[in-house]
């Protein structure tokens, strides 16, 4: 017997499905969907804040990173050239 997965029927979600959907969450949540809808759009701005907050401080650091002048950068010892009395 084949299995078949538990969520299969999530790809054929039509418009009919999606109306039923709206329509038990208008019955379910009421007159505070109106809020339930605005403090979702709240916390979505406030990730896309918080998002572009951790990108720009990514870009700060690799371009401070790319400020530091070369005589202050530390050279591994496998950058060094080798020298003839080194051999």
């Amino acid at each position: 017997m084949p299995m078949t997965p538990l969520f299969a029927f999530f790809g054929s979600l039509g418009t009919p499905e999606l109306l039923i959907i709206a329509f038990v969450a208008l019955l379910i949540f009421g007159n505070r969907l109106p809020s339930v809808m605005r403090s979702l759009g709240k916390s979505v701005t406030e990730f896309k804040k918080g998002v572009a907050g951790a990108e720009e401080e990514f870009h700060n650091a690799v371009n401070e990173d790319k400020n530091i002048p070369t005589d202050q950068v530390r050279k591994s010892p496998a950058d060094e050239p080798v020298s003839a009395d080194k051999k």
